[in-house]
């Protein structure tokens, strides 16, 4: 009977202390959930912004999963034009809306920004006020706390590490790798001679080789189950990209994609923790002289040596530069070996290009500086990624209320820009935008804020350098031995999985020279 009175004693206690709590959270979700999108839509409307209508919960991502999946159940022609297969919703909104759009991820107001001068302002970021904003949960699993998704005094340690792991000293003793690795491949190609190949797959793992060999000491078959592992992370990260859930209910009820990616993760780390201690046990065993001077060996030595880093900072950076070395420079080869496939002139072009350079010898070290010259194969690289840009989205923070050109942006919406989408606005490029025309970039200055395949200012892609080297490389000693021309195979099928890529593979058919 006493417990009983104590316990009726309490309740009223406890009804005083929860009702307080209820009533705030509930008013939080009605600000949140209805009076913010109605106050922020009128302020957006009244500078001439407007976008989707604001539907609750999910916001405009209904809309946007319905487009993209509409126009994933139709075939495409061969053409450049891509941005109403890869981004539906912003074709279709740009044209109803104009070049920036009021979106909503949830109830989280997202502004699209489709101006090039906007877009520099934004990216240049001068006075700090768009950081990175907090990434989806998969994005978190697949990247960590890297150096594409960390900010802060952190962003700022971690990039002065990869930084001088891919300065211009560090990329000329990079190429005799990359060169073994291009003939390792080429090793292979003897076989398709007259043959179809997926230059797609076979780019994938080149470029698995590459940044194994250059960044972690390793090769392909090594680092072959992160590189797997981190494919199939990827894929969960990609089809959740626009999906809504409760933080605490996927905690309380995780579905599959939850439960999967947990595992994924899981492995990614102990086979990156796994290629450390086999970093460790030569360091003793006197095999290798301290830790290396390649990417990992800066992590190790930043963690053993300095303690500026911890465990989990390396596996993230491992992790990062895994996914970034390998997808989007793939990803580039194969687009811009598409283009030359289709347009033979400028294929023989190349060709000419690199024979006059090179000849048909072996590229080495001392070539570095001669790379540069191959300037019609920058040219081309560049319109590959023009009009397949590796990178869908840059997403950044509004961190305080703030001015970008005549647009009045408050604190805590989110902004985000289509490389896609500006690389073929027609006002920018010309009603030529969806063709192909290397020539638009026959001067450096070429694009300027239009063109932005690494992004702008301060977060630059460090590893740009090492991608465009690649890229070159194998080029150049594809060229050197081999025609190819598009296989009657092929289907042009691009989309958008976190970067732009060709969905059933780029088979072209190889003829040696």
């Amino acid at each position: 009977m006493a417990d009983l009175q104590g316990i009726n004693l309490m309740l009223p206690l406890l009804s005083l202390i929860l009702f307080p709590y209820i009533i705030f959270n509930f008013l939080r979700f009605l600000k949140r959930g209805f009076l913010d999108p109605i106050r922020i839509t009128k302020a957006m409307e009244g500078q001439g912004i407007r976008g989707p209508p604001y539907k609750f919960f999910n916001g405009s991502t209904a809309e946007a999963n319905e487009l993209m999946e509409e126009s994933m159940n139709k075939p495409m022609e061969l053409s450049h034009n891509i941005v109403p297969r890869v981004q539906p919703h912003f074709h279709s909104w740009i044209k109803l809306y104009g070049r920036n759009i009021l979106t909503w991820y949830g109830s989280t107001p997202r502004l699209v920004v489709g101006e090039a001068e906007l877009v520099k302002e934004i990216l240049s970021d001068r006075e700090g006020g768009f950081p990175k904003y907090e990434p989806p949960v998969f994005m978190k699993k697949l990247l960590g706390d890297g150096l594409v998704t960390s900010g802060g005094q952190k962003w700022v340690r971690q990039r002065k590490l990869a930084t001088h792991a891919f300065r211009s000293e560090s990329l000329k003793g990079m190429i005799p790798a990359i060169v073994a690795s291009v003939e390792s491949m080429l090793q292979k190609l003897v076989e398709f001679e007259g043959k179809e190949i997926d230059f797609f797959t076979e780019f994938c793992i080149l470029t698995s080789e590459i940044i194994s060999r250059t960044a972690f000491g390793s090769n392909y078959v090594e680092g072959k189950e992160i590189f797997i592992k981190i494919d199939e992370l990827t894929a969960i990260a990609a089809r959740n990209f626009q999906a809504i859930r409760l933080p605490f209910f996927r905690k309380l009820v995780p579905n599959q994609d939850d439960k999967e990616s947990d595992k994924i993760e899981k492995a990614i780390r102990e086979s990156i923790l796994k290629l450390l201690l086999r970093r460790e046990e030569k360091k003793k065993n006197g095999e290798a002289e301290g830790y290396g001077d390649d990417l990992l060996g800066s992590l190790m030595r930043a963690h053993y040596e300095d303690e500026r880093i911890t465990l989990d900072d390396i596996i993230d950076e491992c992790k990062t530069f895994y996914f970034a070395g390998q997808e989007t420079t793939s990803i580039m080869l194969s687009w811009t070996a598409l283009l030359l496939a289709i347009n033979t002139d400028w294929q023989d072009k190349l060709r000419s290009e690199v024979l006059q350079l090179f000849g048909e010898r072996s590229l080495v070290s001392e070539d570095f500086s001669s790379i540069a010259k191959l300037r019609k194969m920058t040219m081309v690289i560049n319109e590959a990624m023009r009009l397949y840009p590796p990178v869908l989205n840059i997403l950044r923070t509004v961190a305080k209320d703030c001015r970008v050109g005549n647009v009045l942006l408050p604190k805590g919406m989110q902004i985000q820009i289509s490389p896609l989408v500006v690389h073929h606005d027609r006002s920018t490029w010309g009603e030529d935008a969806q063709l192909f025309s290397p020539e638009r970039f026959a001067t450096t200055a070429s694009g300027g804020a239009a063109f932005f395949p690494f992004g702008v200012g301060p977060r630059l892609c460090v590893g740009q350098g090492l991608a465009m080297l690649e890229a070159k490389l194998a080029l150049s000693m594809i060229l050197q031995r081999y025609s190819f021309s598009l296989s009657p195979a092929y289907v042009h099928s691009p989309v958008s999985r976190l970067s732009c890529r060709p969905q059933h593979g780029i088979q072209v058919v190889l003829q040696k020279l």
